[in-house]
């Protein structure tokens, strides 16, 4: 768990998506099962679950879960093509300049399948109490 004020994003949100998915979190009655949200282990910068983060922010929880992973590893890219590259990633975020929704589709290649994979796939499920 880490405290949201900590995170940093690099892509703007589709405020349709993270209206709705605000509004199911907040109709809970004492917990929900989240997805952790991804993120950069030296930088904090969010690889994966801007909405989700984005969410949870605006429904007032301090601390969310969080899982961090190696962003420089060969096993982790940004997009299929290659357009945009890691360190921009991390230093757009850092100056606050957000990509467009989606721009960057992260994924990971499985040691097993050898396929790439979204990244999404590594997080974790986390229980939140709606205190």
């Amino acid at each position: 768990m880490m405290n949201v004020n900590e995170l940093i994003p690099h892509e703007k949100v589709v405020e349709n998506k993270k209206n709705i998915l605000k509004d199911n979190l907040k109709y809970r009655d004492k917990s929900i099962i989240i997805s952790s949200i991804i993120i950069c282990r030296k930088s904090n910068v969010i690889i994966d679950g801007h909405h989700r983060f984005t969410a949870l922010k605006e429904l007032n929880f301090n601390k969310i879960p969080v899982t961090k992973i190696n962003y420089s590893s060969e096993k982790i890219r940004v997009c299929d093509d290659n357009s945009i590259l890691k360190e921009d990633v991390i230093d757009n975020a850092k100056k606050g300049k957000l990509y467009e929704p989606k721009s960057t589709k992260h994924s990971i290649k499985c040691n097993l399948s050898k396929e790439w994979v979204p990244v999404t796939l590594i997080s974790s499920l986390f229980e939140l109490r709606l205190d």
